[in-house]
């Protein structure tokens, strides 16, 4: 059951559409991500759940309870949403100490004493910031302003917690250390969470699904690892992480989730189809450079045996990412290093037929042009 719904939600700037009539559905407890690059429409969105920006049209519920809506003329203020938010730059108050920031929430309820105490002690034990009570905001690290913010996020148990790119100003080491530490604080918790985010990886690894958005617009939703390995638009694949794009022509109908050969100057390639698609469809099939292989094994009229030589070899953590040219296209490949293989010597290639996905070329955004192209 879902327990933060969006319907039909709008809002334009200036004429211009931020969000255009997306529809969500987020289950009780679970950590879901907004994700896109800016402007895409993400944080507006998050705006809106929280009562920060008004919407042009639709309504938003919070379980049983309506806090938007168009048609009923509905808007429920920021501070009676029960919601928790962490906003990218923390909002502390830089005249105020650990302990002043994080009581703000409860002294605004009128809670003090014992009770307001407990609570704060509480919540600074679960964010790792115990004794540091007395310590003014400014004197704190970047890690420790951004714990801060998130236990003044949660001492008043919100509903929902909202989060809008709350790493981003993180250097890389604390960025994952504090990562690991946001998705051990939602599960221990248990508390619904939506957070916006243009990391991919980001949200891959925090995140129960995610909704990839580009021109205010949902154009994928589920789980991390089926948006990832399964994109339904050339915009998703590209958007989702580095991938090699092929351009070919499917020859035969096929069926979702079916296998079937698509031509391409590279000659046939078995491929995955999440989609149902006519034959004489034009098709940009994804693979990621993971999911091609260095081989020994394999003959040369095998599916998706390809002949080519290596241009290059980057490092790539703790793996060796090869360009490889084939028939004069440039293929990208991740793999463990090998001595074996050397620059401008002959490789032979395979690629995983269930993880060649084939999209129709006209579903969802462009991206830059696919690295093969193919004449009828």
């Amino acid at each position: 059951m879902s327990f933060l719904r969006i319907q039909n939600l709008y809002k334009t700037f200036d004429r211009v559409v931020a969000v255009n009539r997306i529809n969500l559905e987020i289950k009780e407890g679970e950590f879901f991500t907004l994700l896109g690059s800016s402007g895409c429409g993400k944080t507006t969105t998050l705006r809106m759940v929280g009562g920060l920006e008004k919407p042009d049209g639709g309504a938003i519920y919070l379980a049983d309870r309506c806090l938007v809506s168009d048609a009923q003329k509905l808007f429920v203020k920021p501070e009676k949403r029960d919601m928790g938010m962490v906003f990218q730059s923390y909002a502390l108050w830089p005249h105020m100490t650990v302990y002043e920031n994080v009581s703000y929430p409860l002294k605004l309820r009128g809670m003090k004493g014992a009770e307001a105490r407990n609570k704060v002690a509480n919540v600074l034990a679960l964010v790792g910031l115990s004794g540091l009570e007395e310590r003014p905001a400014p004197a704190l690290s970047g890690g420790q302003q951004q714990r801060v913010a998130l236990a003044r996020a949660l001492v008043k148990e919100p509903d929902l917690l909202l989060l809008d790119e709350p790493l981003s100003n993180l250097d890389t080491k604390l960025r994952e250390r504090m990562r690991a530490e946001l998705k051990r604080l939602q599960r221990e918790l248990g508390i619904t969470t939506l957070y916006v985010t243009h990391d991919q990886m980001e949200g891959i690894l925090l995140s129960d699904r995610i909704a990839v958005m580009n021109g205010g617009r949902i154009l994928q939703l589920g789980k991390p690892d089926d948006v990832y390995e399964r994109p339904d638009s050339q915009f998703v694949a590209d958007f989702m992480g580095s991938t090699n794009l092929l351009r070919g022509i499917l020859r035969k109908e096929v069926g979702a989730a079916a296998l079937a050969v698509v031509e391409t100057d590279f000659g046939p390639l078995l491929c995955s189809f999440a989609a149902a698609l006519a034959s004489g469809s034009r098709v940009v099939i994804s693979v990621r450079p993971e999911n091609i292989k260095i081989t020994k094994d394999g003959a040369s009229d095998e599916n998706n045996i390809l002949e080519g030589r290596v241009k290059e070899r980057t490092y790539y953590l703790g793996m060796v990412e090869y360009a490889i040219d084939v028939l004069g296209f440039e293929l990208r490949v991740r793999s463990a290093a090998d001595g074996q293989i050397n620059s401008n010597g002959s490789v032979r290639l395979k690629l995983a037929a269930d993880k060649c996905v084939a999209i129709a070329v006209d579903k969802g955004g462009q991206s830059h042009e696919p690295a093969a192209t193919i004449q009828e």
